[in-house]
């Protein structure tokens, strides 16, 4: 089937979602809707109970020389619920995060001595959650020095060890770097103490900053995250935030749209009038682009449409190897990854992994059969260039000649004000780089129309 074929074939509603409608509103009104939160191709569910000996498989094939090889490790623990979160899982308390340190550390222990991960090198871990600033000074040094025992690093590698402000005291800043960490991300999400009290967060501003200066006296690469369309979030405050990121002690910085899921705790708060409502798509772009217009003027260094630096030591790997196709270990509760051709998803139950784990057995709740190499490396490549904000059209005929007909679609967003062509690259356009996302999701559609999977 043509491209045209298909897009011809669609209702104008399925159409509309695909490739977005002609507005001369393109910054709020070019789609309807953010379509997914993470683009990427979906595979093949495999039977559960094959879950095993297919993970076995995988684990006993030589590594593919041209891969890039991560690990994500999931600590599912927090001091606090935050309001927006749909991660949290469990309240931190230390038997249970004994018991879970002690599994999460024989998973490592029993996978890194498989043929395949005993000969691969990481080149970079994300310990995340959750919260793993959290864990006790012994937990974390315990984790690790499981890491470093059994996990072949490579000599530049990168270790980020998520954390949240009030863990920032000395004993533990020690206890993760001299454990192997080089890079802390703190989920800071406003420092506004009047949103952060609102979805959760404690300490207010002064505090935030105060100790944001007491990590920068030690040599590590620091990023803060904050969020866009919090409620009752306005322009003035989120650029107030911004403004602060310029001051504050940090090396990067990580911009992220809020996602408000439908049953969370946050849609159920603003239906109840307990908090402001949170900023509509129309009033997320205008907050993302009141932040890109303001770090461009000032010089900042931008790695790809959500994640900006102001030093170069920020390299922000895990973010950018994982989403343009890296292997990725996966270990602990909720983790989730892909190696040898899979992809799978390990259960968020704590009882769950614990029973796996005593078993001997991989914690997996799902597990699905990737689409071919070729169409991975096709989506990869699609996915790489608009994390950056352009398509290299020229690139992906030379993978796949039937890759050509995506012109029509890149024409479409062109004509929309989505792109604009140069040097025989789609550039998005300013308007066009809010909606990267759902864009991103179709182009990779549209190449698995064209090959035929």
């Amino acid at each position: 089937m043509t491209l045209k074929e298909y897009l011809d074939s669609l209702s104008e509603e399925k159409r509309t979602a695909l490739v977005g409608r002609e507005t001369s509103d393109v910054r709020h009104e070019a789609f309807t809707e953010k379509r997914v939160v993470h683009a990427g191709l979906s595979g093949r569910l495999i039977a559960p109970e094959e879950y095993q000996n297919v993970w076995h498989r995988a684990m006993s094939m030589p590594p593919d020389g041209e891969r890039t090889y991560t690990v994500y490790i999931h600590i599912p623990f927090c001091q606090t619920k935050c309001l927006y979160c749909g991660f949290y899982q469990n309240a931190s308390r230390q038997e249970i995060e004994d018991v879970y340190i002690d599994d999460l550390i024989a998973e490592i222990e029993r996978d890194a001595a498989m043929p395949h991960l005993k000969t691969v090198n990481i080149k970079s871990i994300f310990i995340g959650g959750g919260t793993p600033s959290s864990l006790s000074v012994r937990n974390a040094a315990r984790l690790l020095a499981a890491i470093r025992e059994n996990l072949n690093l490579c000599t530049d590698y990168e270790l980020t060890f998520e954390g949240r402000i009030h863990d920032l005291a000395p004993e533990r800043i020690e206890t993760w770097l001299s454990g192997g960490v080089n890079r802390i991300s703190l989920g800071v999400q406003s420092f506004d103490t009047i949103l952060r009290r609102r979805v959760g967060r404690i300490e207010p501003r002064e505090e935030v900053l105060a100790r944001l200066t007491l990590l920068k006296c030690w040599d590590v690469t620091v990023i803060v995250d904050l969020i866009y369309g919090l409620p009752g979030q306005t322009v003035d405050l989120w650029m107030k935030d911004i403004a602060t990121l310029m001051e504050a002690s940090i090396d990067g910085m990580d911009l992220y749209q809020l996602n408000v899921f439908p049953h969370g705790d946050l849609a159920r708060a603003v239906k109840a009038g307990r908090v402001p409502p949170c900023a509509d798509v129309a009033g997320q772009a205008d907050l993302y682009h009141a932040a890109r217009d303001f770090l461009t003027v000032h010089g900042i260094e931008r790695l790809s449409l959500c994640h900006w630096r102001r030093d170069p030591r920020e390299r922000s790997l895990y973010n950018t190897l994982a989403k343009t196709g890296a292997v990725v270990y996966p270990f602990g509760c909720g983790a989730g990854g892909n190696v040898g051709g899979i992809s799978f998803m390990h259960h968020r139950s704590i009882e769950v992994y614990h029973e796996a784990i005593t078993r001997g057995e991989k914690p997996i709740m799902m597990m699905e059969q990737q689409k071919s190499k070729k169409l991975r490396s096709v989506s990869n490549e699609i996915i790489a260039g608009l994390e950056k904000g352009y398509v290299d059209l020229h690139r992906l005929t030379s993978l796949d000649m039937r890759l050509e007909e995506l012109r029509i679609l890149l024409c479409i967003w062109q004509k929309n004000g989505l792109m604009y062509q140069k040097n025989d690259l789609y550039h998005l356009t300013a308007d066009g780089e809010f909606w990267y996302v759902s864009m991103t999701q179709s182009m990779v559609e549209c190449a698995e129309i064209l090959m035929c999977e």
